[in-house]
């Protein structure tokens, strides 16, 4: 059985329970994973290809993740005819939470495996570490976004622009 919540000038939102909500967090997760990857590659490639520092390189990697990840999610919401401060709105609502665990998992792994910043890009030691930096920051990701969703929040407030 779903649950309805309310939010303020907006209709309910329908609240999937059980292996649906799951569904839906593993989901949010996958679309987030894709837009802090995006981003995530571009920055440590671009930082790494000029040489910069690895806090350097982090911080851009981090700030293209979320300029990635936003857009993944605010294009769809104009497409729907939202204003553009509301589907601002909506958007930091649905994926900040989800980039900054996703980015925080991520880049805490690429620091500590032993050389992944240092490796350059053609060396599997990069691209492994990157892969399992991902991989492990989505798993850490679904029960946040979970927990976001059944509290009708996260991902949940875009579905409602969802025609």
């Amino acid at each position: 059985m779903s649950n309805h919540t309310t939010h303020a000038n907006h209709p309910p939102v329908s609240v999937p329970d059980g292996r649906a909500l799951w569904n839906q967090a593993a989901s949010a997760t996958l679309h987030c994973l894709t837009g802090c990857a995006i981003g995530e590659v571009l920055g440590l490639v671009i930082g790494t290809a000029l040489g910069l520092s690895n806090l350097a390189t982090i911080a851009l990697a981090i700030g293209l993740a979320f300029v990635f990840g936003y857009a993944l999610t605010l294009t769809p919401v104009l497409r729907a005819g939202v204003p553009l401060a509301t589907a601002l709105g909506v958007t930091f609502a649905a994926d900040t939470a989800s980039i900054t665990v996703m980015e925080v998992v991520d880049n805490a792994i690429m620091l500590v495996v032993p050389g992944a910043m240092d490796a350059g890009l053609t060396s599997w030691v990069f691209w492994g570490a990157l892969a399992f930096a991902l991989a492990v920051a989505f798993v850490v990701t679904v029960p946040v976004n979970r927990w976001l969703i059944a509290r009708g929040k996260g991902h949940a407030v875009v579905h409602r622009y969802h025609h």
